[in-house]
């Protein structure tokens, strides 16, 4: 199991837990940081006995953003990381989940402040848990800035346009109440809870046939942009394999015999 100074792993039976761990900056992104999220998404690719991704962060934020000073370098935080940056020019678009989608499915978990950069993080997640306090924005704007993380492309796919507009055009911070009445999240719950709760949502899709579940979340993306006939192709060429796996059978089987059924991805 990896994980950085400013990114913390831990296995919660078959869910992966990562937390941006840098309260002190609330979370602002670094290159240990990123380095440690892109690991942690490719560790969750590789490792078959892992079927979900909670991501959280430590203390009372999420994410307020990119880190420009850390991440230009000045100081020597995260310097030994350099190489891997050098080896993959890509690796913070990977890790900030703009140039990669896990095959696992990933439940944000919001605390505080989940803001710039971290909305652009927001989005490429699958599921959304945010605490009652809990703030989201993309500032860009107010900051002469361009929300380059992938946001004026995403969040009109995700969220009303208007409401994108707005969100993008005004640089305003969202409430989470306000952020799920427009469909930016799907939970809100009490402060201090939504780890619990994005942890709960996690154990229900590990329940599951995980050769399905990542057919099911492969598939709703592919087909995403696609006309509904060309989606429903796309659907059975990804689906109808799954109906003649063992992982099927043993889901049958299992509810016909009223027990919990037992995957083993095959």
């Amino acid at each position: 199991m990896g994980g950085t100074e400013h990114l913390t792993v831990q296995r919660e039976g078959a869910t992966l837990v990562l937390t941006l761990n840098r309260p002190e900056a609330k979370n602002a992104l670094s290159l240990p940081m990123l380095v440690g999220l892109y690991d942690g998404w490719f560790e969750a690719d590789e490792d078959d006995a892992i079927r979900s991704i909670v991501l959280t962060g430590a203390g009372d934020a999420f994410c307020a953003g990119m880190d420009l000073k850390a991440l230009a370098g000045r100081g020597m935080v995260g310097q030994q990381y350099r190489d891997r940056l050098k080896a993959d020019p890509d690796l913070h678009w990977k890790a900030m989940l703009r140039h990669h989608r896990p095959r696992k499915p990933v439940i944000a978990a919001v605390e505080g402040h989940c803001v710039a950069g971290g909305t652009e993080i927001l989005q490429g997640t699958d599921i959304r848990v945010a605490g009652e306090s809990a703030t989201f924005g993309l500032f860009e704007v107010k900051r002469g800035l361009f929300p380059i993380g992938g946001s004026t492309v995403r969040l009109q796919r995700q969220i009303p346009r208007t409401h994108a507009l707005e969100m993008l055009l005004t640089g305003r911070p969202y409430s989470a109440r306000e952020a799920a009445g427009i469909g930016l999240v799907g939970h809100v719950v009490p402060d201090g809870t939504a780890r619990q709760k994005a942890l709960e949502i996690a154990e229900l899709i590990n329940a599951c046939g995980p050769l399905a579940v990542e057919a099911v979340k492969a598939s709703v993306y592919e087909t995403a942009e696609m006309t509904e006939t060309e989606g429903l192709a796309a659907e059975l060429t990804r689906g109808w394999p799954i109906f003649d796996t063992a992982d099927a059978k043993e889901g049958s089987r299992a509810f016909t015999e009223k027990r919990p059924p037992v995957y083993r991805r095959a």
